[in-house]
C-alpha cells in the first residue's frame, strides 16, 4: 500500500491514518474481519466490523483507479503522447469520473462524424471557427471544396461543427461543470410505454412521474428501472437544456463574432448527441450504485437481526408445515434438532379429520415428551395453529408460528439431501421449520441468504455486491454467537473466521473418525489446519464440555497466559475464577497491560470471564397473533391488533398480524414523530401494535400504522 493510498482512505472515511494502516497490513495478510475486530483492536484504535469493512472496501477502490490510471498511461505510450501536465493531473485524479475526462479527447474511437470530417481535412476550418477572430473563414472554406470528398460551402460548414462538438464533448471543463449539473438539477422523468400491458399495473405510480434525482429515493429508482427493463416505462434523466446550454456557450464563446451561430450550433449538437447520453448513461449508473448500496444495506440489516433472532434452546420439538389438500407434514425432533418420527395429518378440508389429528398431535406430544410446537406461517399456517391451542396436553407445551421463508429451498438443496437421504422434501421442510425455532442461525446459514426474503429488490441490484455484502453478514453473526465444535454442522463451520468449505469438511470427517474434539488444541490436528488458520479461528470455536474452561468462551489461546497469570494472583484456579463476579470485578485492568498485552484486550477477556457461556442473543420472547384474526377478511379499518415485524426496507416495514399477507407500515405511519430510517424505529421479527389503515383486496394490499399504538 502507497502513502497516497493511506491518505485517501483516511480522508474519505475520517479515520486515523496509523489505524487504516495497521487494518490494511492484517487484512493484507490474511486476516479475516471478525478477527480484526474482536482480537485487534490495540492495532486498530477498536474499529468495528463495519469500519473495517469500509477500509476493505475503500482500498479495493483505490485499486481499481489505480489499475485503470496504469492502462490510460500505458495507452497514451503507445501514442507517443507525453504531455507532462495531463500526466500529472492523471496520476493525481480521485475518483473514474475524472479520469476518464481526461482520457477522452486520447481515446481511441471508432468512426464518428468528426472522424470523417477530419478525412475530408476539415479540422483547420474547425480551428478557425473555434479562435472567433477569422473574419473570412468563408473565403478560406471556399477553397476545401471539391478536395476531399467537400461538396459545397455547406458540408464543409457542417464538417467543422462536428469536429468542434466533438472538441466540446471532450472539454473537461464543460463534462465537469454539466456532471454537476445531472447529478442536482436533472429531473427523473418516467412515462408508460402505450403498447406495452401492465397486467397488474405494478407501475401504475409511474406512468407519468417526475422528481429531481437528488430528492429521488432508492427503492424508487429501483422500481423504475425495473418497470423499463421489463418494456412498461421509458425513463428519461435530464436537466433543463437551457441551463445546459447556458453552462456549455459560457465555456466555449469569448466574445462576439461571425462564428458564434456555428459554435452555438456545434454546442447545441454536442450536448443533445454526445454529452448528455453520456453524462445521462453516467447518472444512471451512478443512481443504480446508490441504489444499490441502500437496498443491500437494508437486506444486510434485516438478514443480520433475522439471523442474531433470539434461540429457543434446546428443546424436544414438533414441527409442522401446515397445508390443505395435502395435509400438514409433522415431524419430531429431540434436543439437538434430530429426527425422530415424522407422518402427516390431515386436519383441514378437503379431508377435515381435525378428531384423528387431534388425537395424534396429543400422542406425539406425550410420546416424544414434546416441550414446544413449531407451526409454519404459510398456507393454513393459522388454521393449524387453532388446530394447536384446542388441544389438552399432560404436559405445558407452547406452539409459535415460524416463519418459514426459504425452507422450501433448504428441503430441495444438496446440504438437505445429504442430511436426509431417505426423506422427502416435505419432511425436510418441517424439520427446518422445528430447527429454526431451536437455533435461527444453525438452521439459517444452511439457506443462500439471497432466498431468505428479507430485503427489498434483491433481483434487481449488482449480485456480487449483494454477494459479498451478505456473506460478510453471516460470518459476522457466526462468529459474534460462536460455534459449538462438537455439534455444528458443515454449513455453519464454514464460516468461521479463518475457515471456509474444505476445512470446514476436514474438521467433520475427523470428528467422524475421532470422535469429539476435546480442546481447542486439538484441531492443529486436523488437516490443512495450520498456525495461522488456527490463529484466525480458535477464538469463534467454543467446546462446552473441554478439559480446559477457557475452550468455551471468547477469550483466544494467544491470551490464555493472562487469565493463568489472573488466577495466580488471586490463589484460584481457572475454573474458579471463570464466571467469579467478586474476584473479576475488583480487578483493575490498567495493571493488566505489558508489552504485548493493550487495555483493549485486557477489558475484552474481563467481560469474557464474566459472562462465560451466555448466548450473546437476546431472549426468547414468546408471541401469539389475535385469535379471532385469520383471513384478511376478518380484518377492518380502524382495528388494532399485535403483529411481527417480517421485512424493512428503505420505504416503511412490513408486519405479518396472521392473515397470510403481510401489510405495509409506510415509514410515515411509523411513528408519531418524522424518522428518516425505519431501523430507527424497528428491529426484524420485532412484536408491534398496529392499526388498520386500508384495505384493498383487488391489489392484495393491506396498509397499517404505527402512530399512537406503538409498544
Amino acid at each position: 500500500m502507497t502513502e497516497q493510498a493511506l491518505r485517501i482512505i483516511s480522508k474519505e472515511l475520517n479515520l486515523d491514518r496509523i489505524a487504516v494502516q495497521n487494518t490494511l497490513q492484517l487484512l493484507v495478510g490474511g486476516a479475516t474481519i471478525p478477527f480484526i475486530a474482536r482480537y485487534r483492536k490495540e492495532h486498530t484504535s477498536g474499529l468495528d466490523e463495519v469500519a473495517i469493512g469500509n477500509i476493505r472496501d475503500s482500498f479495493k477502490r483505490f485499486n481499481e483507479i489505480a489499475r485503470r490510471k496504469e492502462a490510460i498511461l500505458k495507452s497514451l505510450i503507445e501514442q507517443d503522447i507525453s504531455d507532462k501536465e495531463l500526466i500529472q493531473k492523471i496520476t493525481t485524479a480521485g475518483d473514474l469520473a475524472a479520469l476518464e475526462d481526461l482520457y477522452l479527447p486520447y481515446k481511441l474511437k471508432r468512426k464518428t462524424r468528426a472522424s470523417i470530417a477530419r478525412e475530408k481535412g476539415l479540422e483547420p476550418l474547425a480551428r478557425m471557427i473555434m479562435a472567433q477572430n477569422v473574419p473570412d473563414f468563408e473565403f478560406k472554406a471556399d477553397r476545401m471544396i471539391g478536395k476531399n470528398g467537400v461538396e459545397d460551402l455547406d458540408d464543409a460548414i457542417a464538417g467543422a461543427r462536428d469536429i468542434i462538438a466533438e472538441w466540446i464533448s471532450e472539454r473537461v471543463h464543460v463534462r465537469s461543470s454539466l456532471r454537476r449539473l445531472f447529478q442536482t438539477q436533472a429531473d427523473f422523468v418516467a412515462k408508460k410505454v402505450s403498447k406495452v400491458e401492465d397486467e397488474n399495473r405494478t407501475y401504475q405510480n409511474y406512468y407519468d412521474w417526475s422528481e429531481k434525482v437528488k430528492r429521488l429515493p432508492s427503492h424508487r429508482i429501483l422500481a423504475m428501472f425495473r418497470g423499463e427493463r421489463e418494456g412498461v416505462l421509458k425513463l428519461k434523466i435530464r436537466p433543463l437544456e437551457d441551463k445546459a446550454m447556458e453552462l456549455i456557450l459560457r465555456g466555449v464563446l469569448r466574445h462576439p463574432s461571425v462564428t458564434e451561430d456555428i459554435i452555438e450550433k456545434a454546442a447545441a449538437d454536442s450536448y443533445k448527441r454526445l454529452i448528455a447520453p453520456s453524462l445521462e448513461t453516467e447518472l444512471r449508473k451512478e443512481l443504480k450504485e446508490q441504489a444499490d448500496k441502500k437496498a443491500i444495506k437494508v437486506f444486510a440489516e434485516n438478514l443480520k437481526q433475522l439471523l442474531l433472532a433470539p434461540p429457543l434452546g434446546q428443546k424436544r420439538i414438533l414441527a409442522i408445515d401446515p397445508g390443505f389438500r395435502t395435509g400438514c407434514k409433522v415431524v419430531c425432533l429431540d434436543e439437538q434438532g434430530k429426527l425422530m418420527h415424522n407422518e402427516t395429518i390431515y386436519p383441514h378440508p378437503p379431508q377435515r379429520e381435525s378428531k384423528q389429528s387431534i388425537k395424534k398431535i396429543a400422542q406425539l406430544v406425550s410420546t416424544y415428551k414434546i416441550e414446544a410446537i413449531a407451526i409454519g406461517n404459510g398456507t393454513a399456517g393459522r388454521e393449524t395453529e387453532s388446530l394447536i391451542r384446542r388441544i389438552q396436553f399432560d404436559r405445558k407445551v407452547m406452539a409459535l408460528m415460524v416463519n418459514e421463508n426459504g425452507a422450501s429451498v433448504y428441503s430441495a438443496s444438496k446440504v438437505a439431501r445429504d442430511e436426509f437421504p431417505d426423506y422427502d422434501i416435505t419432511v425436510r421442510g418441517s424439520v427446518s421449520i422445528g430447527r429454526r425455532l431451536m437455533d435461527p442461525l444453525a438452521e439459517l446459514v444452511k439457506i443462500e441468504p439471497k432466498a431468505i426474503g428479507v430485503g427489498q429488490y434483491q433481483h434487481d441490484v449488482d449480485q456480487k455486491v449483494l454477494q459479498l455484502a451478505l456473506t460478510d453478514v453471516v460470518s459476522s453473526a457466526v462468529n459474534q454467537v460462536g460455534v459449538e465444535l462438537n455439534t455444528a454442522s458443515k454449513e455453519i463451520l464454514q464460516y468461521v473466521s479463518g475457515l471456509g468449505p474444505v476445512l470446514a469438511q476436514n474438521i467433520i470427517k475427523y470428528r467422524n473418525e475421532n470422535g469429539a474434539f476435546n480442546n481447542r488444541n486439538e484441531l492443529r490436528k486436523v488437516p490443512r489446519f495450520g498456525a495461522k488458520v488456527f490463529e484466525q479461528a480458535a477464538g469463534f470455536i467454543r467446546i462446552s464440555d473441554s478439559d480446559n474452561p477457557l475452550d468455551n468462551t471468547a477469550v483466544h489461546p494467544e491470551s490464555y497466559a493472562i487469565v493463568k497469570q489472573i488466577a495466580k494472583q488471586y490463589g484460584i484456579t481457572i475454573d474458579q475464577l471463570v464466571g467469579n463476579a467478586e474476584v473479576l470485578k475488583d480487578i483493575d485492568p490498567k495493571e493488566l497491560v505489558k508489552d504485548g498485552v493493550g487495555l483493549f484486550t485486557v477489558k475484552d477477556i474481563l467481560e469474557e470471564l464474566l459472562k462465560v457461556g451466555r448466548d450473546p442473543r437476546k431472549k426468547f420472547d414468546f408471541f401469539e397473533f389475535d385469535a379471532s384474526v385469520h383471513r384478511v377478511e376478518d380484518l377492518h379499518e380502524g382495528m388494532v391488533l399485535p403483529g411481527i415485524i417480517t421485512n424493512i426496507t428503505a420505504f416503511g416495514a412490513f408486519v405479518d398480524v396472521g392473515v397470510h399477507q403481510d401489510g405495509l407500515v409506510h415509514i410515515s405511519e411509523m411513528a408519531n414523530q418524522f424518522i428518516s430510517d425505519p431501523n430507527d424505529v424497528v428491529k426484524l421479527n420485532q412484536k408491534v401494535m398496529i392499526k388498520v389503515v386500508g384495505i384493498d383486496l383487488k391489489r392484495k394490499r393491506l396498509q397499517f400504522s404505527m402512530k399512537q399504538v406503538e409498544g
